[in-house]
């Protein structure tokens, strides 16, 4: 897919995020217990937020965004994502959940690096932290609550 606009990028990203929210609505639905309900409320929320940022930003805002390194634990990375379903464990429903915001990171990373324009870029950069952020936050749940079971 090629961007080679402002409105392209954010048309693309606005429609990422809404599947995002309806992705995190799903497993909220199949997620059996409490705390993983309220985990992916929180980041349904989060992913809500992104889309109205999109959806009210212009290209002059952009230099304003800002742009941190989010540290990266890699526990997904390692294991094995299983199709999502009714009977998913509590483990598995966070591997799902942090596997897809890896694909959203590469996806981000991946457009970033194919535009010539830096306040494209710098957008895709943004877009990039605030999915390594959802994935750090899976992460350190299934650090906290999975890793201490084994």
């Amino acid at each position: 897919m090629e961007f080679t606009d402002f409105q392209s990028v954010i048309d693309f990203a606005i429609k990422r995020e809404e599947d995002a929210i309806e992705g995190y609505g799903k497993m909220r639905d199949v997620a059996k217990a409490p705390g993983l309900e309220k985990l992916l409320t929180e980041l349904q929320e989060e992913e809500k937020k992104h889309k109205d940022l999109l959806e009210n930003i212009n290209l002059d805002q952009i230099e304003s965004l800002e742009v941190h390194e989010v540290a990266d634990l890699k526990i997904s990375d390692y294991l094995i994502e299983e199709p999502l379903t009714a009977e998913m464990s509590f483990q598995d429903l966070l591997i799902f959940a942090a596997k897809k915001e890896q694909k959203a990171v590469d996806l981000y990373t991946q457009m970033g690096q194919k535009v010539g324009n830096e306040e494209l870029k710098k957008l895709f950069d943004f877009l990039v932290e605030q999915e390594k952020t959802h994935k750090l936050k899976l992460e350190e749940e299934y650090e906290k609550h999975v890793m201490e079971w084994d």
